[in-house]
C-alpha cells in the first residue's frame, strides 16, 4: 500500500487540501492506523502553537519601495566608479601588432592553400598511352614504342575505357585507310 507524503498528510490535518486530493487522503485514512496517528500528530502541533496558524502582515508596498531605492542608489554608485571605456582602436584586442598578427595569419593560410592544391607533375609508372602530332605512343616506365603515321591528315583518334587508343586516316602515299590501335596491358 502506497502511503501518503508528510506533506500531504499535514495538509490534510490543517484542511489544506483540495477537494479530490482530500477525499484520496481520507480514504486512504480510513484503512491505514499509521497514517491516521500522523494526522492526529500535526493536528496536536496545530493547537500547541496557534500562531503558525496566522501569517503575519508584510508591508509589500514599503519593501518594493526600499528595493527600488536600493536599486537606483546602486547604479549610481556604478557609474561614479566606471572608468570610461577605452576607444575602439585604443582597445588592446584592435591594437595594430594582432592586426598586423592576423593578416599575416590569413595570407600564410591562402599561401598554403595554393600551394596544396596546385598539382603536381604526374610521373607515369604505369603503362600509359597517348596520341602524339606524329602517332601513338605507348609508354612503360623508360621505354615507349610508336606507330607513326608522319604526312597523315584528319587523323581520327578513338578513346576506349579499357585502356585503348585508336587512330583512323589516310595514308599520302598509297591513299588507303589505315586503322591502328594500341591496347595497354
Amino acid at each position: 500500500m502506497k502511503h501518503p507524503s508528510q506533506e500531504t498528510l499535514a495538509l490534510h490535518a490543517g484542511g489544506d487540501l483540495g477537494w479530490m486530493a482530500g477525499w484520496k487522503t481520507a480514504h486512504h485514512l480510513a484503512g491505514c492506523d499509521e497514517c491516521r496517528d500522523e494526522v492526529a500528530a500535526y493536528s496536536e502541533l496545530r493547537e500547541v502553537v496557534p500562531e503558525l496558524r496566522e501569517i503575519p502582515e508584510v508591508p509589500w508596498n514599503r519593501l518594493a519601495a526600499e528595493m527600488r531605492a536600493n536599486i537606483r542608489l546602486g547604479l549610481s554608485a556604478g557609474e561614479c566608479v566606471r572608468e570610461s571605456e577605452p576607444a575602439l582602436r585604443e582597445s588592446p584586442l584592435f591594437n595594430g601588432a594582432r592586426t598586423l598578427v592576423a593578416c599575416a595569419s590569413i595570407c600564410a593560410i591562402l599561401l598554403a592553400a595554393v600551394v596544396l592544391e596546385r598539382p603536381g607533375p604526374v610521373y607515369a609508372s604505369e603503362p600509359m598511352v597517348q596520341a602524339t602530332d606524329q602517332g601513338i605512343l605507348r609508354r612503360s616506365g623508360d621505354q615507349a614504342f610508336g606507330l607513326m603515321h608522319a604526312g597523315a591528315q584528319n587523323v581520327t583518334y578513338t578513346v576506349g575505357a579499357q585502356g585503348t587508343l585508336g587512330a583512323r586516316y589516310v595514308d599520302p602515299e598509297t591513299g588507303a585507310m589505315t586503322m591502328t590501335k594500341v591496347y595497354v596491358e
